[in-house]
């Protein structure tokens, strides 16, 4: 405990260093589950390999992650998210999303493991998704439990989600989140799992997903039932706006191209 303690005060006294480039999170001391010893050093290597030159404030707080608006050197925003390391809720609802997924066979099901791992999964997710041309965060570097990636938004204030915004041509964005259903399952092999009106942000007139550790493969055993929710979930909320939508079976085999074996 003591040598602990040591190393704890080691690493807030180098991060001292850092104050004014921390700005944002003047109360990285040990607190709310989110800054802990791995989180710190973790952190630490962010700001030495000078990914990110100054953090400036929370963009958002959640039982999983906080995200930071931050910025690198060349002064582009960035957003840093990073994720809690203890929350047993958490634990029992991530093991879901990579239990099956052949790319994470080895993870074992300790904490620390298992969300350095989710931080890992995001930014693969990312990657995937960017190669086939789906609007996302662009990943920018993962150490640990940090994710570094493109800020969507400006001057630290995010994209709204789309559920905030009066669409102008509601039918042309219905269309375009689902090319990218389509692009993620046909391209990147991925479903997102958990798309909503929560989880798109409207942004220079173009939808952009987000929040994509959970996606799987399409070869994970639970992908089409997650692929159903998700466009459940999208159907719903364009209907609801006064797009004409197609049934559920339609939009999945347009996603997939092949019809549903059985609807959720």
């Amino acid at each position: 405990m003591g040598r602990e303690h040591e190393i704890i005060k080691r690493l807030e006294r180098e991060l001292e260093k850092y104050r004014v480039r921390l700005r944002g999170i003047e109360d990285f001391k040990i607190r709310d589950s989110v800054f802990d010893r791995r989180t710190l050093m973790a952190l630490f290597k962010v700001l030495k390999l000078g990914i990110v030159d100054s953090f400036y404030g929370v963009v958002s707080t959640g039982k999983e992650a906080h995200v930071y608006w931050a910025k690198d050197p060349q002064g582009r925003d960035l957003a840093v998210k990073i994720y809690r390391t203890a929350t047993s809720e958490f634990k029992k609802s991530m093991w879901m999303y990579i239990d099956g997924d052949p790319r994470f066979a080895h993870v074992k099901k300790l904490m620390w493991p298992l969300i350095v791992e989710w931080a890992k999964k995001e930014f693969k997710n990312l990657q995937r998704a960017c190669e086939a041309e789906v609007l996302v965060p662009r990943p920018i570097k993962v150490v640990k439990n940090v994710l570094v990636m493109e800020f969507i938004g400006e001057e630290g204030i995010p994209a709204p989600q789309i559920r905030q915004v009066t669409l102008e041509d509601p039918d042309g964005v219905f269309n375009t989140v689902l090319e990218f259903v389509k692009r993620l399952y046909q391209r990147a092999h991925l479903v997102h799992g958990d798309l909503s009106e929560y989880n798109i942000l409207y942004w220079n007139d173009q939808p952009y997903f987000i929040d994509m550790a959970q996606s799987v493969l399409i070869k994970h055993p639970m992908a089409h039932h997650f692929l159903l929710r998700d466009l459940k979930n999208i159907l719903r909320f364009f209907s609801s706006r006064g797009v004409e939508v197609p049934t559920l079976e339609g939009a999945f085999t347009y996603v997939t191209g092949h019809e549903p074996e059985e609807l959720i």
